[in-house]
Parts: structure tokens; sequence; C-alpha cells
């Protein structure tokens, strides 16, 4: 989806929007009368530059755009023409617009045009209560119409038995006939009654994954109740400038201020043991990110059964784990000297195994020979080996990395 002109819907900026559904605190800085329902600082943090300006001035002239044109599938957006409008919403809606299949994009439409809705704030909200709505487009299959609707009435899903026993055909005429459809250019809608729900409220954008990521955090500031519901969602990997201005946007200034919380995680669980959100820093926890973005399946479990070996205290340390797995052997699936000798003679790739030959192994001793030679231990996902000059402990301090390039440079 992409809008011509100055603006595209892939474009993430900073966003501070101009509505709140509610009062935000009193900011500490009262300099101007513009301080009025300021969300910038909220901490004590003083935002007027040297040459009069604002932090909420330079934010606001940096994210919001004007709409020159928007050239895309769902026409009911080009009412957003010639407007001014913020671009992290316009982004986040983008996203939430572009998961949807055909069904809900005219619900979506249908909808919008109904409640005659323009401001993006409203148009995020109705992308999380649209699927209520029943828009018929087909006046046909009135079967089909009618098993639509219940499936609507019921939150898109319904049993088979239900389905099965339910006369669409009488179900379709009674929606029909009972009146209340609204005729838009997407079909005739019949919201069912839908109410636009204030999912976003205009500052913290609803949780919503777009894309795979490796670790999903859950930002707070200090200053709230543990249990607020002002949240900052991140999904990391993030570019720190991402970073930055999604902490601004939900008042945080200051570093120190926020609150961490483990959401989700596609990292091995014995990494997410190990992770104390208490101590951790935003930086570590987005670098360990980039670490293992796009690690394969095989080398997951390898990390997995690495950090029970060498028993990393930090997302830094589990971090450089992950960037020398190279030094780490894992003998998938061995949990006894007989298992892993077994392993390394048939599969490993480091013998010709020969299986007229297998009565002649004796997989238990070269199993506990090779143990007693290596810095190993058994794990859950196998058995797990350190081969690298360094200890491990330089492994994880990344003083490994700093005397090869010191190496390299002599």
């Amino acid at each position: 989806m992409e809008i011509y002109g100055t603006i595209h819907f892939r474009l993430i900026l900073p966003h501070f929007p101009g509505f709140q559904q509610e009062p935000l605190p009193a900011p500490v800085c009262s300099r101007s009368p513009d301080c009025k329902d300021c969300p910038y600082p909220r901490h004590g943090f003083l935002c007027w530059g040297a040459d009069g300006t604002c932090l909420r001035s330079r934010m606001s002239e940096i994210n919001e755009k004007k709409v020159e044109k928007i050239d895309s599938f769902y026409s009911v957006l080009k009412r957003t023409e010639m407007l001014t409008v913020n671009m992290e919403e316009l982004n986040y809606l983008a996203k939430r617009l572009e998961s949807f299949d055909t069904g809900e994009a005219a619900q979506f439409q249908a909808m919008a045009h109904k409640l005659e809705l323009f401001e993006l704030k409203d148009l995020i909200n109705l992308t999380f209560c649209c699927q209520q709505a029943t828009v018929i487009t087909n006046f046909s299959d009135l079967a089909a119409i009618g098993r639509d609707h219940y499936m609507n009435l019921h939150g898109g899903s319904a049993s088979v038995d239900e389905l099965n026993a339910l006369d669409g055909k009488e179900t379709a005429r009674q929606l029909i006939e009972n009146g209340g459809g609204t005729i838009t250019p997407y079909g005739v809608v019949y919201d069912n009654g839908m109410k636009l729900e204030q999912v976003y409220d205009g500052r913290f954008f609803p949780c919503y994954y777009y894309e795979p990521n490796v670790i999903t955090v859950a930002v707070t500031s200090k200053a709230e109740p543990e249990d607020t519901e002002h949240i900052t969602w991140l999904f990391l990997p993030m570019v720190q400038e991402e970073i930055d201005r999604a902490l601004l946007r939900g008042g945080i200034t200051d570093p120190a201020d926020v609150r961490l919380r483990l959401e989700d995680s596609q990292l091995p669980n014995e990494v997410d043991v190990l992770l104390d959100m208490e101590y951790e820093t935003l930086s570590d926890l987005n670098e360990l990110a980039g670490a293992t973005d796009g690690l394969s399946n095989a080398d997951m479990e390898k990390l997995g059964a690495v950090v029970m070996l060498a028993e990393p205290k930090s997302a830094a340390q589990i971090k450089n784990l992950a960037e020398s797995l190279d030094l780490f052997d894992l003998a998938p699936g061995a949990h006894t000297p007989q298992e892993y000798g077994k392993y390394m003679i048939q599969q490993s790739g480091r013998f010709e195994y020969d299986e007229n030959l297998d009565a002649f192994y004796d997989y238990e001793k070269y199993g506990m020979e090779r143990m007693n030679a290596e810095d190993g231990m058994f794990t859950d996902r196998g058995y797990v080996a350190y081969k690298g000059y360094y200890s491990m402990e330089e492994v994880m301090n990344g003083s490994q990395s700093s005397r090869m390039e010191m190496g390299g440079m002599m």
C-alpha cells in the first residue's frame, strides 16, 4: 500500500498526536502557556532549546505531514488527502490493513464510509472492531450471506455442527427484511450494533505483531503503576532511532526511568529464563535480538544448549555467545556417552561410517574418551562442548574478539 507524493505508508517516523482520550499528567516544564497538555517532559526533563523552540514543537514539525495523494486499494482513505496527519499513526494503520483479507477490507471500508471517519485515530480503532459488521456485495447466494452474518455475530467463528444446523437463507432474509442496512460504494453494510471502542487512545499503540521479531518488550515508566495500560511496545531488533522515538512517544525521556517486561520471545527457553528484566537494558536486549535475528532452528537449538554450558549472566553475554556459536559443537539428542559416541561416528561427518562394521564400534568408549578431553556437558537438547582457544568467560565478555582484533592489527 503506497501513498504517492510526499508520503509512503511504510514510512516510520516519530509520533506525538495532539488528541488524547485521557488528560495527560501535567508536564514538569511550565515555561510557556504552550506547555499545557504537552506529553513532554513528564519526569523532570527540561525540553526548551536555546533557540526558543521546544521538544513538542520540534517533534510536531518532524512528525506531522500533509497527505498530497493516496493511491491504494483502500479508496476510502482518499478522504485523508490534503489533511495533515501523523506519520506513525499512518504507518500503524497501513500495517493493520495489510493483514486484512477481502472480507475484512470490505467491512473496514464500508463502516468507515458509513461512520464518515477520516481521523487516523478513529480509523485505527475501526480496524479492531469492523469485523463485527456484515457487508453484502452480492445478493445471489443467500446461504453464504447467512453463514457470514452468523459468524460475524459470533466473533468470526462457529463450529461445523452450528453451521450445518444453520438455515443460511432464512438468516439472510431476516437480516435484509429487518432493514438497517446502509448502501455504500463497498456494499450494503449492517453494523450489527458495533461500537467504535477506543482500543487506541491516541498515544499508546496496541500491541500488534505485524511481522516476526525476536524479542517483544513492554516498556512503561517507573512513574506509572506496575499495572498501567500506558505501554510502549518494542519489537526488537529495531534501529536505535526508532526506539528513541517510541520512548519519547510514551513520555519517557530518561533511559533510567523505564520498567521492562519480556512479553514474547523467539529465543530458546534457556535464554528467556536467564534474562532478568529488572537489570537488563534496552540497548543490550536490542543487540541480543540483532545477533540472533535470522539464526536457523539448528543454531537456536545450539544456543539453548550453549547457555546451559556457559551460564551467562546477562543479555550482553548471551549476545556474545550467539555470535560465537561456531566455537561450540552440539550432538542433538545425545544424553549418554554411548549416544554421543554413536552421533560422532555416524552423523557428525567426521568419520566414514560403514554400517557393515557397526558391531565393531565401541560407541560408549569413544564417547567417554571425547568427553574426557572436552569441556562439555549433557543438556536437555543433547551434548554440547566448547572447542575454543580462549576461556568461555572471555568469550562471554567479548575479550576474545578484542584480542583477535588486536592480533590482526599487529
